[in-house]
């Protein structure tokens, strides 16, 4: 991989096919079914270096440009991602009230935005039945081989899909509410990181945190329809 992702022209997104996935949420005993409409996602984590230079800020190194951007907060990703499409000519997909409370999301829209989890999930398995997409150590930077650090994007093996980096090194944001009902605005986040448990590295875990948070080993992805 270069070390040219720098730009929206230079972000890298791979045709995700339509399907139908089943989720699950073992908290509340619950599974039920999605069906995938074709979207493109990008095929490594949003960079530091994409990341500062879409928003004018200065990248540290190379070195650093490469890796994932993280404590990034939900509103944060949301906001990178009316702002890329916004440089990149595109419709934003999200609408944001004065308050910053309500976000609604144009699915017709052409621009940037965050996947679904079930998006997510269904790209992460490309055609694949188990919680991996392959072995651990091959495919992903965990608390056991990550040295307690983050590490460049692609460096590890890709899914059947083309896609780095879906499981470990860092966490993604989804679009979606966890549970109303129960945590409010509280958004979903997938994928593990560098520093999780080899359990908590697979394509079905399923976690959660205030939109306004940011943790040092979450980051997001883009996606986009068409």
């Amino acid at each position: 991989m270069s070390n040219e992702i720098k730009s929206f022209n230079d972000y890298p997104m791979v045709k995700i096919p339509e399907g139908e996935l089943e989720l699950r949420d073992d908290r509340i005993k619950s599974t039920w079914k999605s069906e995938i409409k074709p979207f493109l996602l990008g095929q490594y984590p949003v960079t530091l270096g994409l990341y500062n230079s879409i928003t004018n800020k200065s990248p540290i190194s190379l070195d650093t440009d490469l890796k994932p951007v993280v404590n990034i907060s939900w509103n944060d990703a949301i906001s990178f991602c009316n702002l890329l499409s916004q440089k990149a000519g595109l419709k934003e997909c999200y609408s944001i009230s004065n308050d910053g409370e309500n976000i609604l999301c144009d699915w017709e829209s052409d621009g940037y935005r965050l996947p679904l989890e079930a998006e997510w999930q269904y790209a992460c398995k490309a055609g694949t039945t188990g919680y991996r997409y392959g072995e651990l150590d091959k495919i992903a930077w965990y608390n056991e081989n990550s040295g307690g650090k983050i590490h460049s994007v692609g460096r590890k093996e890709p899914n059947a899909w083309g896609l780095y980096d879906m499981i470990g090194n860092v966490w993604e944001w989804c679009f979606d509410l966890y549970d109303e009902q129960v945590y409010g605005s509280y958004r979903i986040f997938r994928g593990g990181s560098w520093a999780e448990e080899a359990r908590g590295c697979g394509a079905s875990c399923r976690r959660r945190s205030h939109p306004s948070f940011s943790i040092d080993d979450l980051g997001f992805r883009l996606a986009k329809s068409f």
